[in-house]
This record gives structure tokens, sequence and C-alpha cells, in this order.
């Protein structure tokens, strides 16, 4: 599996379409083998999506993001949580155990980024932190 994560100094970044940086992590069997930062060049939401899609990206961890972002990595079979904020290698331990808290329903509306009501990965019944019900 491959996570994306929105990255500003380790932390999760809260625009996704002004994100400059992602902190790719390859996991496999529930362990985290790689982590490293590439640069996005602020390309965009669009061109962000087909970025994440060309590194095969499973899922997207971030901030807030809005419902173009969301319907443009939807259709690239990525799923997204957002609404996620603190430490970038946190949140990606966090996902992997089923406990991440993100908002199933963020849409990021430009001036509010502090999105969490606090849902975690696995309420809705996935468990395994490989939610494929999103």
């Amino acid at each position: 599996m491959i996570i994306a994560v929105t990255y500003e100094n380790e932390k999760v970044f809260q625009h996704f379409g002004h994100a400059e940086n992602f902190k790719i992590y390859e996991v496999d069997n529930g362990v985290v083998k790689s982590g490293k930062v590439i640069s996005s060049n602020g390309q965009g939401h669009g061109a962000l999506s087909r970025i994440l899609k060309e590194l095969n990206v499973d899922c997207l961890i971030c901030g807030g993001i809005g419902g173009g972002a969301i319907n443009a990595l939807s259709e690239y079979g990525i799923k997204v949580f957002g609404g996620v904020v603190g430490s970038c290698d946190d949140a990606v331990e966090s996902f992997i155990k089923g406990e991440l808290k993100y908002n199933p329903n963020v849409k990021c509306s430009h001036h509010d980024h502090n999105h969490s009501d606090g849902h975690k990965c696995g309420d809705h019944g996935c468990g395994s932190g490989n939610c494929g019900g999103h």
C-alpha cells in the first residue's frame, strides 16, 4: 500500500490544493517500509491528483481539501482521509492501526481548514486501516 500525506515541516499540511510537498509512505503488512518527501511544484489540485496517481498512491491523508479534488482523486481510485492534523508519521501509524481521526465529510471552503469531528477509521466497520468503504 502507498500512502501520501500533505507535508510541511513534519506536519500534515492543511490545504491539499496548495501542497508543495507530500510524504510518500510504502506500507507492507502493517509496517512502514519507507517514507520520502517529494515536491509537487505547487501545481494545483488537478495536477496534484495526477502526481499521486502516477506514484500509485492508494490513499491520501490531508487537512482541508475541496470537493473537486476529492472527486479527481476518487476517479483515480485514491481514498481520501481529510481533516487530519498533527505529525505526518503519527497520522500514518494511526491509519495503519485503524485509529486515524479524520473527517469523512471534509470539504474545504478555502476559509476554514480545521475540519475534525473525531471520526476514527474503523468506526464504520473497516477496522484494518484499509478503509475500502470510502
